[in-house]
């Protein structure tokens, strides 16, 4: 052991090959539905994920606790496409995503990614690890167990608060949730 840090610690470059596929199936989900044209790729967003990671001298203690810096790091990197792409385009609106399971809106009100990201930022500010929850599952593409064992909590209570985020982000996107 060399200043304090442990052996078993893993470098980007040690880990990214062995995710790389994970890593771009999951940015292939995230343009399923997108326009053609989109300026943003999903290679690309893998790689912008790797620079990203790989600028810090940070290493993870396994696979999924890199996944889950992965999963943060392509979702700053998706918003500040859409932030990007909504000042570039006059009165353009940010594309519209679904969270999967994670809300249910009707498709003719699906929020922007933009929408998504501000919800998600107010449900962390007032809750943590819900706001962690949802972004691993939604933006890492962890399993229910998976995001349990990284958060080091139990997948009872990962189920329970899913649920209640769920219903937390349903109120917070869905229009006629909203007070008028």
């Amino acid at each position: 052991m060399k200043d304090g840090c442990s052996e078993s610690k893993i470098s980007v470059d040690v880990l990214m090959p062995s995710v790389y596929e994970e890593l771009r199936r999951l940015a292939n989900r995230y343009f399923l539905g997108e326009r053609p044209g989109h300026t943003l790729r999903p290679t690309a967003l893998v790689h912008e994920t790797y620079l990203r990671l790989a600028n810090g001298s940070t290493q993870w203690d396994d696979r999924l606790k890199f996944l889950a810096a992965a999963a943060s790091a392509m979702r700053h990197i998706l918003v500040d496409h859409a932030r990007a792409q909504g000042r570039q385009k006059r009165g353009g609106r940010p594309r519209k995503v679904t969270l999967n399971e994670t809300i249910a809106v009707g498709e003719e009100d699906l929020p922007s990614l933009l929408d998504v990201d501000e919800a998600l930022r107010k449900l962390t500010q007032h809750d943590p690890r819900k706001g962690r929850i949802i972004e691993l599952i939604f933006f890492g593409g962890l399993t229910y167990d998976e995001c349990a064992e990284v958060l080091e909590i139990s997948p009872v209570t990962l189920y329970r608060e899913l649920r209640a985020a769920k219903a937390w982000l349903y109120y917070e996107l869905a229009p006629a949730a909203r007070p008028a």
